[in-house]
């Protein structure tokens, strides 16, 4: 009966194990650098592309304010008919064919349905508007906002790739160390079942040692997951279908070089670009107190039937206009327009604050996290080296088995917390790297 159940224990595992690697191999894998993946994020990114899409409108925005050097020119064909006295014969008039009988009282009073159709086109051209001037000053400036906001965009969409990309090595770094505490639990357990068959040792020793494995191979699964979830992760930031699972190379960061927040980070250029805009609307407004000069003039053509164009003629003409008092309209909109470029500047100095907390505080982690890194070092070691002896007296009978199992514990996780300093530092460089960057243009 015991012997049984040690079968059926081995035969679980060795089904867990194969129907897990068989699963694993179901999925096609790609090996990825660092640099290929940034690359395909910055090109298929959905959040890039949307940046992308508001620069565009900014500038379409821009070309609209092209009308305040640009004539407006219309054409219209319109039908009349009326026995409106006035109208009957102002009809008349613009077809150019007055008669002496039209001066007929009789008929001046009550003329019949008379006809006019009209041909007309309109031009009109701005000449002096300088609220408009300034409005397209802004509008520019709105350009550059979202061209800085797409730099941005790039800036934090890389920074997360390098986040993800990290994230799959942590979690391959897992499984490796998983692997290898598997394979010193099996090999314990292969070695402790030998002994329980020859009655060297008590049957709870054994079944620790298998929930042990079992425990392992638990971990494994869920670390081989997380490898899962890291490369579904890469591909949406990619733009790429989710199922491919990626390997890592080992990618080293360099030690940053910058110290400070520069000013001519990407969003914070793009913010003070909208305080720029924010100006510029405000002179707008204040310059829509001056008077405005426009030229316009029109040729039409009248007839009295339909489709005819018999009779031409033009009109032509400049207007002088001054809004004087507007009901304090124009007053009240620039006290509000300088309010909302109070609120943006004071957000810009808030956000470089913010920034530089954010910056010492991942300078102080790097270093953290370069002791750890050597500390787990050690104790990596130190962990071996215990493991080592303690295997050799459990061999000689000297030791329990829990003692192995904990000192295999230990081990795994000095391992592991290596791997996730490493992880630590390397990320708060990539931070780092983002805290800092700065743009030229």
């Amino acid at each position: 009966m015991k012997q049984l159940q040690h079968s059926m224990m081995k035969a679980l595992l060795i089904l867990v194990s194969s129907v897990f690697t068989t699963t694993i191999a179901a999925q096609s894998t790609k090996q990825l650098t660092l640099d290929e993946a940034i690359s395909s994020a910055l090109s298929n990114n959905k959040a890039v592309q949307l940046a992308k899409m508001d620069e565009t409108i900014a500038t379409a925005n821009y070309q609209q304010t092209e009308a305040i050097y640009l004539p407006q020119v219309g054409l219209s064909y319109t039908a009349f008919s009326t026995n409106n006295p006035l109208n009957a014969f102002g009809f008349k008039l613009q077809q150019k064919s007055i008669a002496q009988n039209d001066f007929n009282p009789d008929l001046l009073n009550h003329p019949g349905a008379t006809p006019d159709f009209t041909t007309k086109l309109e031009v009109q051209q701005p000449i002096i508007n300088l609220d408009a001037v300034y409005m397209r000053k802004g509008a520019a400036k709105q350009i550059e906002v979202y061209q800085y906001k797409t730099q941005r965009t790039k800036e934090y969409i890389t920074f997360e790739v390098q986040k993800a990309y990290l994230q799959l090595q942590l979690a391959y770094d897992a499984v490796t160390v998983l692997e290898d505490a598997l394979a010193t639990t099996k090999a314990l357990y292969t070695f402790t079942e030998n002994h329980f068959k020859q009655g060297l040792i008590q049957k709870s020793d054994l079944l620790n040692v298998q929930v042990q494995v079992a425990g392992l191979e638990n971990n494994l699964a869920k670390a081989n997951s997380n490898i899962g979830n890291a490369s579904d992760y890469l591909s949406a930031l990619m733009g790429q279908p989710l199922g491919t699972l990626y390997t890592a190379t080992k990618t080293v960061f360099t030690t940053i070089t910058k110290d400070s927040i520069a000013n001519t980070r990407a969003d914070f250029m793009a913010m003070q670009k909208a305080i720029d805009a924010s100006n510029l609307m405000i002179q707008s407004s204040k310059m829509s107190h001056l008077p405005k000069l426009n030229g316009f003039g029109d040729y039409q053509l009248n007839d009295s039937r339909m489709l005819g164009f018999g009779a031409g003629a033009y009109l032509v003409g400049a207007q002088l206009s001054w809004n004087i008092f507007q009901g304090h309209k124009t007053k009240n909109t620039i006290a509000a327009q300088t309010l909302e470029r109070n609120k943006l500047a004071a957000q810009l100095a808030q956000q470089k604050e913010q920034s530089n907390v954010e910056l010492s505080k991942a300078k102080r982690d790097i270093i953290d996290a370069q002791s750890e890194i050597t500390k787990q070092k050690i104790a990596i070691e130190q962990s071996a080296e215990a493991l080592r002896i303690l295997q050799n007296r459990y061999e000689q009978g000297l030791v329990n088995t829990t003692d192995v199992m904990m000192a295999t514990t230990q081990l795994s996780q000095q391992k592991f917390g290596l791997a996730q300093a490493i992880f630590n530092q390397n990320l708060s460089k990539a931070y780092t790297q983002l805290l800092t960057s700065s743009v030229t243009k």
